[in-house]
């Protein structure tokens, strides 16, 4: 005789859900903060470092529109890049993130709230990102990639290097564990 399960499709009562504000979220490091604002005003400096040169060669013609408006563009750019600045400070520590058992779940936004959960078993890989500035302030980018998807899931910004590192090993591990489990 085969035993044949039953298929079954409970109601579930909202009242008996989970309470999914249990996510005890860890901030980025205050560091990484600092990163990304010196990293807009060195693309300020830059650019302007570039607009200034352009201007001030003598081998090419400059456009008139540069010349006339030249301080104009720089103030513009100056005041666009304060502003950015202001923003980041304010956002940045609204993105957090949590390592749970079974999920890890990224946290952003000020005015708009965005949490991305992503469970352990339908991770497909995980890269670890390290640009020149990361690099400088031991920081690192951590890419979540999903099973079936081309590109990366969600990304957690500014960790530090080793947490990154005991993360990204915690999730190729114990993705192992919970399947064979």
């Amino acid at each position: 005789m085969v035993n044949k399960m039953e298929f079954e499709n409970n109601v579930l009562v909202s009242d008996q859900l989970p309470d999914p504000s249990i996510i005890n979220f860890e901030s980025l490091p205050p560091r990484y903060r600092t990163s990304v604002i010196l990293s807009t005003v060195a693309s300020f400096l830059m650019f302007t470092v570039v607009m200034s040169v352009y201007r001030l060669q003598p081998f090419f013609p400059v456009p008139p529109l540069l010349e006339e408006f030249y301080l104009a563009i720089l103030l513009i750019l100056f005041g666009l890049t304060c502003l950015v600045c202001c923003v980041q400070f304010i956002t940045l520590p609204y993105k957090r993130y949590c390592l749970r058992e079974h999920d890890l779940h990224f946290a952003s936004g000020l005015v708009f709230r965005k949490i991305v959960s992503q469970p352990i078993l339908r991770i497909q890989h995980v890269e670890l990102k390290r640009g020149p500035i990361e690099r400088l302030f031991n920081l690192a980018t951590l890419q979540v990639f999903s099973a079936g998807g081309a590109s990366h899931t969600f990304e957690i910004p500014g960790l530090n290097k080793e947490t990154a590192d005991r993360i990204r090993y915690f999730l190729l591990t114990h993705k192992d564990t919970l399947q064979n489990g």
